[in-house]
C-alpha cells in the first residue's frame, strides 16, 4: 500500500468548504507537507447558506429571511521538498469572515461583515523514519464593519431614560419627605439631574428615524500567530497521526464609531482575538486502495468578542460575541479506483452547547456530509466535492428562534507537479 496514493485522496478534503465553528471560513492544510516532490495548488470554494429565524411575540413575530450571504472563498500552496528531511510550504487563504444582512422584521437593517486573508510560511524536519516536527507563522490581515438600525438601539435608549427618570423622581420625593426643598443644595442637584434626563427622553421620543443607528467600521489590521505540530507515520500502511497547535492572533483595530443620538463620533481602539487551535489529525491505510481518515479539533471561539470602545460606554455590552468554545469531528474514507481516479466520503460534526447565539452567526452546532474525488492525468490533479451541512438550531438573546437551517458548498482544486 502506497503513502503516495493513498495521501492523495485524503488531500481532496481540501476541496469542499461549508460553514465551520465560529467565523472560520478555510484552514491551512498541513498534510501538504507530507506529499511527495514540489506541487502548486489552487482552490476555490463556493457556499450557500440558508439562515432565517422566527421573531419573538414581544420583537412583532414573523421571519427574519435569510440573513446569511452566499460567499465565495480563495486559495493557494505551494510545497518544496529542499532536501530528504526537509520540506517547505507557502499558503494563502481566506481565514475568516462573515456576512450578515437581516431584511426583514425587527431586525432590518442589521448587517456585520468580516474579511480576513492569511498567509502561512511551514516547515517540515523528519527527525526519524517515522516522526516528524512543523511550524511556521501565519500572517492574517482583518477588517470588519457593522451596522446596529435605529429601531434596534432606541428601545433601549428610551427604556434606560425612563428608568433614570423614575429614579430621580424618587429620590425627589425621598428628600421631599424629609423636608428638603427649593434652595436645599442635595434637592437642587437632583431636580437638576431630573430636568436634564427629562429632555433627553423627550430628545430621544423625537428623534428622526436614523438618529440612534449605530455604525463602525475598522482599519484592515495584520498580525502574526505561530503554529506548531509533530506527526508520527508508517508509510507501508499509510498511516500518519500528526498534533497541531496554532496560537491565537489579536488584532487591534482603528475603529471609526458613529451613534449621532448618543453623541458617539470618534475613533477608537478595539482588540478582538481570533482564537487559538488544537487539531489531532490521522489517516490509516485499512485495505489495499482504501484509507480512513478523520480530525478531532478544539478551537476556543469563547475568547472571541467585539467590543468596541464606544458602543460598551454606551450600552455596557459587547456588539456580539461567541460564548463558548467549539469541538469539531470529522471522520471519512477514500478509496483509488483505478490510477487515476479516486474518491472520498466524510461526515463532520459539531455538538451543539445551548448558548445564546451571536446574531452574526445564529447557530449551534452542525452534521454535514460530504463527497468529492480526484483524477489525475500525468503531472496534473483535478479535485472536487460537495457538502451539504444541516446547521444546529439556536435562540439569541431576544428570544428569536433560528431552526431548520442549512447549506451547501462546493469546492474545486487543481494541483500541478513537478
Amino acid at each position: 500500500m502506497k503513502k503516495t496514493a493513498l495521501g492523495a485522496v485524503a488531500l481532496a478534503l481540501t476541496s469542499t468548504t461549508a460553514l465551520a465553528g465560529g467565523i472560520e471560513r478555510s484552514v491551512i492544510d498541513y498534510g501538504v507537507l507530507f506529499q511527495p516532490g514540489t506541487q502548486l495548488t489552487f482552490s476555490t470554494a463556493l457556499v450557500s447558506p440558508k439562515v432565517s429565524g422566527t421573531y419573538d411575540a414581544a420583537l412583532g413575530g414573523g421571519s427574519t429571511g435569510n440573513m446569511a450571504e452566499n460567499y465565495a472563498s480563495y486559495g493557494f500552496s505551494y510545497k518544496n521538498q529542499f532536501t530528504d528531511k526537509l520540506a517547505f510550504a507557502l499558503y494563502n487563504n481566506d481565514a475568516y469572515g462573515a456576512d450578515a444582512l437581516y431584511t426583514q422584521g425587527a431586525y432590518t437593517g442589521l448587517t456585520a461583515t468580516w474579511d480576513s486573508n492569511q498567509t502561512a510560511a511551514m516547515l517540515r524536519y523528519q527527525v526519524a523514519d517515522r516522526i516528524s516536527v512543523y511550524g511556521g507563522v501565519r500572517y492574517v490581515r482583518s477588517s470588519a464593519e457593522i451596522l446596529i438600525p435605529d429601531q434596534m438601539i432606541r428601545p433601549s435608549v428610551q427604556s434606560q431614560l425612563t428608568d433614570g427618570v423614575t429614579q430621580l423622581q424618587n429620590a425627589q420625593a425621598a428628600l421631599a419627605g424629609l423636608g428638603q426643598g427649593a434652595g436645599d443644595a442635595q434637592y437642587d442637584t437632583v431636580t437638576a439631574q431630573l430636568q436634564a434626563t427629562q429632555t433627553r427622553l423627550a430628545q430621544a421620543n423625537a428623534a428622526p428615524f436614523g438618529t440612534f443607528t449605530y455604525t463602525a467600521d475598522s482599519n484592515v489590521d495584520g498580525q502574526f500567530g505561530y503554529v506548531l505540530g509533530a506527526a508520527y507515520e508508517i508509510p507501508d500502511i499509510a498511516l500518519r497521526v500528526g498534533l497541531t497547535w496554532e496560537s491565537a492572533i489579536t488584532h487591534k483595530f482603528d475603529t471609526n464609531e458613529a451613534l449621532a443620538g448618543a453623541g458617539l463620533n470618534a475613533t477608537t481602539q478595539t482588540e478582538i482575538e481570533m482564537p487559538q487551535s488544537v487539531a489531532l489529525d490521522f489517516q490509516s491505510g485499512v485495505a489495499a486502495g482504501t484509507l480512513v481518515f478523520g480530525q478531532v479539533k478544539w478551537t476556543e471561539w469563547s475568547k472571541w468578542e467585539v467590543r468596541t470602545p464606544g458602543y460598551e460606554a454606551f450600552s455596557g455590552d459587547a456588539v456580539t460575541g461567541i460564548d463558548n468554545d467549539t469541538w469539531t469531528y470529522r471522520l471519512g474514507i477514500g478509496r483509488k479506483f483505478s490510477d487515476s481516479v479516486s474518491g472520498f466520503a466524510q461526515v463532520t460534526y459539531e455538538p451543539s452547547n445551548g448558548a445564546v447565539a451571536s446574531r452574526l452567526s445564529p447557530t449551534d452546532g452542525k452534521i454535514s456530509f460530504g463527497i468529492g474525488g480526484q483524477v489525475t492525468e500525468g503531472n496534473m490533479k483535478m479535485r472536487g466535492g460537495i457538502e451539504y451541512v444541516k446547521l444546529g438550531d439556536a435562540t439569541d438573546a431576544s428570544g428569536t428562534k433560528f431552526k431548520g437551517n442549512s447549506a451547501i458548498g462546493m469546492g474545486l482544486s487543481f494541483t500541478v507537479s513537478f
